[in-house]
């Protein structure tokens, strides 16, 4: 372990991590650095390899303190390593001297370079078992201006050279704290302490957090107040953007919560002091919510990394990942049309890889965090492309002096909202009405278009109805037809939601039903759609 005595207490908070193929030495070096094992299952010490991500803290040559995310490195661990990941503000790619360059060490490049980390430290490890000079050659190509270090874990070779050089890469990379936001927390774990409850952990991604703060799940919408605030395992008064943070929940049980889900602040309540300077902003402070629709700037990671559009992908967004469909907006502008909601905000950087195979295609940047669903047109890419210059959204046009006043429209009612948060959730698999026993808070929900009849007897969430719409246009352009077990079967639901399901789109006339199979209605639904 290297320790020092200087102590930096100005400099902000970071988070690094990890990155590397797999017996490369990653956690070993995360050892070395901080005395600190970041592999805590005994299924990874009986194993040898890390499965889960592991936490440390490392104190560099000045005194500054960084959390760590120390990330497995096996081709089946990369969804659990971009969760990791997604939260960093700098890396430490660990590249061993007898292997050199190796395909998950290409992957876990990209994710960097996908999620816009560019400032870090390439360490060479196993000196003591091969000549590190091919590997270092090697590291520039990889990530060009990045600093490498040849280092051995057992003898402790190079440890305060790469302690300096990772000085330096925090020196340049970019700080989430500084900018206005509400508090905004990715859970990568939960979990149960007898005596304290519900504990989440994960990096603060903006705002501030605070014993007594009131928040939300989401995309759940639980609500939970904080009782305790911990980082690097010592209770804090409030802790900041860019430190891993653990907060103890009141009122919300463990099987309530699970990676992947996104805490914020609280309508009304929680903090709100500062954001996340490289993840954006919420909109002057506006709450985050659960989204179903992205529009996004995506580069890919070579040309013929390039999916086609309509193509089902993976989009990873925080600790959460989640199918959705690729729409071309036109350039480098797409629309994401997620099966499950995640939970962004313009400027959160974005992950995409295929579903199968499994690989890293991409990523890109959030423009539009709830958009309508759209195609592509000459005024949307204007305005995508002021949005990802980072301009405002210009004022809309005042009414002519003779129009009618516009009447407000009323607001729902918490009942309701509670309402259309059980729907939200529900996705394509509504209850019935008579188990909402909410009558009014439905009429109140169709009326604002965030509800909508689904048969008789139910109502089904908009955003669910235009994630189950796009499936079914995708499955119908690559089939041509589709049968009601067929449906059930795509949607993986029972036969009474893909019923009622179809039966809607058939009045919708999206689809035309001739005896047990349907087709798309090609006059709206044709190549042009």
């Amino acid at each position: 372990m290297v320790t020092f005595t200087a102590m930096d207490t100005h400099a902000p908070p970071l988070t690094l991590g990890t990155a590397g193929h797999i017996d490369h030495g990653k956690s070993a070096l995360v050892r070395a650095l901080t005395g600190t094992d970041p592999d805590r299952l005994p299924e990874e010490r009986r194993r040898g390899i890390s499965i889960e991500l592991g936490y440390a803290v490392l104190t560099l040559p000045s005194g500054r303190r960084l959390s760590v995310v120390d990330v497995p490195g096996h081709e089946r661990f990369v969804r659990t390593m971009v969760a990791g990941a997604t939260g960093i503000d700098l890396f430490l790619m660990v590249v061993a001297a007898d292997d050199g360059v190796m395909p998950q060490t290409r992957e876990h490049a990209a994710v960097l370079a996908a999620l816009g980390v560019r400032a870090g430290v390439v360490a060479v490890t196993k000196t003591d078992l091969a000549d590190p000079a091919r590997a270092l050659a090697d590291a520039p190509e990889l990530l060009p201006g990045t600093e490498a270090v040849a280092v051995s874990a057992p003898s402790g070779e190079g440890l305060d050279a790469l302690a300096a050089a990772l000085e330096r890469a925090a020196g340049r990379a970019p700080a989430r704290a500084g900018a206005d936001g509400p508090l905004r927390l990715h859970v990568d774990r939960a979990f149960t302490i007898r005596g304290a409850g519900t504990v989440v952990t994960g990096t603060l991604w903006a705002g501030t957090a605070a014993r007594g703060d009131q928040v939300t799940l989401l995309p759940a919408g639980t609500t939970a107040r904080v009782r305790g605030v911990q980082v690097h395992d010592a209770p804090v008064d409030r802790a900041e953007a860019g430190q891993r943070v653990a907060l103890n929940l009141a009122g919300v049980a463990v099987d309530e919560v699970a990676r992947g889900d996104v805490v914020v602040g609280a309508a009304g309540g929680g903090s709100s002091a500062s954001g996340s300077a490289r993840a954006g902003s919420s909109g002057g402070g506006a709450l985050p919510r659960a989204t179903y629709r992205i529009d996004a700037a995506l580069e890919w990671a070579a040309p013929d990394r390039h999916p086609q559009g309509g193509a089902r992908v993976a989009v990873h967004h925080g600790t959460r990942e989640v199918p959705a469909r690729l729409a071309e907006l036109g350039g480098r502008y797409a629309q994401l049309r997620l099966e499950q909601p995640l939970v962004p905000v313009a400027g959160d950087r974005l992950v995409i890889r295929s579903l199968a195979p499994p690989d890293t295609l991409g990523g890109g940047v959030v423009l539009d965090s709830s958009p309508p669903r759209h195609g592509p047109s000459r005024d949307l890419l204007a305005r995508l492309a002021r949005l990802e210059r980072g301009e405002p959204e210009p004022a809309p046009e005042p009414p002519p002096p003779d129009a009618p006043p516009q009447r407000e429209p009323e607001p729902l009612s918490p009942a309701a909202l509670a309402v259309e948060q059980e729907l939200r959730a529900a996705g394509s698999e509504p209850p019935l009405d008579a188990e909402l026993d909410a009558a009014a808070e439905l009429a109140a929900l169709r009326a604002a278009g965030r509800a909508v009849r689904l048969g008789p007897a139910m109502h089904v969430h908009p955003d669910a109805l235009v994630t189950v719409r796009d499936r079914l246009v995708a499955l119908l352009e690559a089939e041509q037809e589709v049968t009601l077990p067929r449906f059930r079967d795509e949607l993986g639901t029972s036969r009474k939601y893909a019923q009622a399901l179809l039966e809607h789109f058939d009045a919708e006339r999206l689809t035309v039903r001739r005896g047990d199979i349907r087709t798309l209605r090609r006059r709206r639904y044709g190549k042009a759609h």
